[in-house]
């Protein structure tokens, strides 16, 4: 891509520069947690969650999911920089939800013009079972100390409000 592409990005990030406040902060997360949040841009994470930067490592992806990769970072968090808690945060509204990967890779066969077979896209064709799934994989990992509170929760995007996820054994 032309560098002209991404000259907005570098103007903002310039007049950034000139208010920076963040260097010496420490790589730990001050207040113990991490979010695992969707891509969603609806979703402000710090802002929604009373936070402010250092006080929280936040992951996120499509849907929210504990994917090996979240499961990675989740781990590396609670063994080197402080976390001591995991929040799972979905939301409604998701185009994640509702939908298999089999839908999905048909969707975007067609959309891409490009051969989708062995994709994963980790749908949430039920949010409630895959938010169940998701604690139970956080839970059982054996890298993960036994009774690390892990919450699940849900974001309403059209309100703000943040409320526990309805399921079961959270």
């Amino acid at each position: 891509m032309a560098h002209g592409t991404f000259d907005d990005l570098l103007d903002a990030n310039t007049r950034y520069v000139d208010s920076f406040g963040l260097a010496g902060l420490e790589p730990r997360a001050a207040r113990g947690l991490a979010v695992l949040t969707c891509i969603d841009s609806r979703i402000e994470p710090l802002a929604m969650l009373g936070l402010a930067p250092g006080d929280a490592k936040i992951l996120r992806n499509a849907g929210a999911r504990v994917t090996d990769d979240m499961l990675r970072a989740l781990v590396l968090a609670v063994h080197l920089l402080g976390v001591d808690r995991i929040a799972i945060v979905h939301h409604t509204n998701c185009r994640m939800v509702g939908v298999t990967d089999d839908q999905l890779r048909a969707t975007l066969a067609v959309e891409s013009g490009a051969d989708t077979t062995g994709w994963t896209f980790n749908a949430v064709p039920d949010q409630s079972a895959v938010v169940a799934e998701d604690l139970a994989t956080l839970r059982a990992c054996p890298l993960l100390p036994s009774g690390l509170p892990v919450g699940a929760f849900l974001y309403h995007v059209e309100t703000g409000r943040l409320t526990p996820f309805p399921v079961a054994g959270t």
